[in-house]
C-alpha cells in the first residue's frame, strides 16, 4: 500500500458539509447534506452519515490513503461525550487519526489563522468567540432563533416581517416590506404566522433577512433603521468579550453586504473595536488543527 498523505478538512454544518483535501496527493472537494448537530438526538449517527455520504464517490483506495481528518462539527462543542463517540466511531471507520472540534472553534482557528483573538459569526445565527493566547474561551450569544442571536439573519428577517405587519395593520408607518412579505403568502397577511412555524422556522425567518437589506439600500426608512440596530446589536456581542482597542473578524453571511458592514464597522469604532475581514475559513481552520501545533484553540480538541 502507498504512503499515506495529507488531510481532509471537514467543516459539518447543519445544513451543509463541506470536505477539502490538504496535502493529499489528488485535489479532493466534497459538499453533502448537514446534520441536525451532536448535541440533538441521534446527533452522532447523523453526522457520521453526512461525512461518509459525501465521500462516497471517492474511490476506496483515495479514502484509504488519507493520513487524517479534522472535523469541526455543529454542537460538538455543548456535546463532549457524543464529540469523543463520534470521533471513535470515526477513528474506527476511516482507519485514520481523527482530530474533532466545534464548527465555531475551526472558523475561529482559519479566520485568525490560529491567533488568539474576536471572532464574530454574523449568518442565519450570530454568536461572538474570544480564543486567549493560553486558551481560555469567551462567549456571547448564540443563544438560539428564540432566545438570543441577535442581530443575526433571522432576527433581521423576523424583525422586517413583524414591521411589515404592523404597517398592514395600521399600526407602525408603511415600508416597502409590506409588498415582499404579501408575496410571500399569496397577498394573505394572516397566512403568514402559520409560514413561520416549524423546525425550519428560523431558516424561513431568515431568508427574509436579503429583502430587508435591499430595501435598506434603497433608503426604506423602516428597513434601515433594522439594519442599523442589528449592527449595533451585533457590536454590542463582540464588544462583550473582546478587550478594547482590539480587532474583531467577521465571518457569516452578513458580512457580505455592505451596507451592515459599513453600519457594524462604525458601532465597533464606537465601542473602541476595529473590523477585521477573516485570513481563512473554517476548512482552513480544521486543517491547522490537525495536528498538535501549539495552538491556543488545543484544549478544545478532540484527538482520536
Amino acid at each position: 500500500m502507498s504512503e499515506r498523505r495529507g488531510c481532509i478538512a471537514v467543516d459539518l454544518g447543519k445544513t451543509t458539509i463541506r470536505l477539502r483535501g490538504y496535502g493529499t496527493a489528488r485535489s479532493l472537494d466534497a459538499t453533502g447534506s448537514g446534520a441536525p448537530g451532536l448535541a440533538d438526538e441521534g446527533g452522532v449517527a447523523a453526522a457520521a452519515h453526512s461525512i461518509t455520504a459525501a465521500i462516497t464517490t471517492w474511490p476506496a483506495e483515495t479514502v484509504a490513503g488519507i493520513a487524517s481528518w479534522s472535523i469541526g462539527a455543529a454542537g460538538a462543542g455543548s456535546a463532549p461525550s457524543a464529540s469523543l463517540a463520534l470521533a471513535r466511531q470515526l477513528r474506527e471507520r476511516l482507519d485514520a487519526p481523527i482530530t474533532l472540534t466545534s464548527d465555531m472553534v475551526t472558523a475561529h482557528a482559519g479566520a485568525m489563522q490560529g491567533r488568539p483573538g474576536t471572532l464574530l459569526i454574523a449568518g442565519t445565527g450570530a454568536v461572538a468567540l474570544r480564543i486567549s493566547d493560553v486558551g481560555a474561551v469567551d462567549r456571547s450569544d448564540g443563544w438560539g432563533p428564540w432566545l438570543g442571536d441577535e442581530g443575526s439573519g433571522r432576527w433581521i428577517g423576523q424583525c422586517g416581517l413583524s414591521a411589515a405587519l404592523r404597517a398592514i395593520d395600521g399600526r407602525g408607518p408603511h415600508t416597502a416590506l409590506e409588498s415582499d412579505a404579501l408575496t410571500l403568502c399569496d397577498g394573505v397577511p394572516t397566512a403568514l404566522p402559520q409560514l413561520m412555524t416549524g423546525a425550519s422556522a428560523a431558516a424561513r425567518l431568515g431568508a427574509f433577512a436579503p429583502s430587508v437589506l435591499a430595501r435598506a439600500d434603497e433608503d426604506d426608512p423602516v428597513a434601515s433603521a433594522i439594519v442599523l440596530d442589528a449592527a449595533r446589536a451585533l457590536a454590542d456581542t463582540a464588544a462583550s468579550v473582546a478587550p478594547s482597542d482590539r480587532e474583531v473578524v467577521l465571518v457569516g453571511g452578513l458580512g457580505e453586504h455592505d451596507g451592515l458592514r459599513l453600519a457594524l464597522d462604525t458601532a465597533l469604532v464606537e465601542r473602541g473595536l476595529l473590523l477585521r475581514s477573516p485570513r481563512g475559513d473554517a476548512l482552513d481552520g480544521a486543517a491547522l488543527l490537525a495536528e498538535p501545533a501549539g495552538l491556543p484553540h488545543e484544549r478544545l480538541v478532540i484527538r482520536a
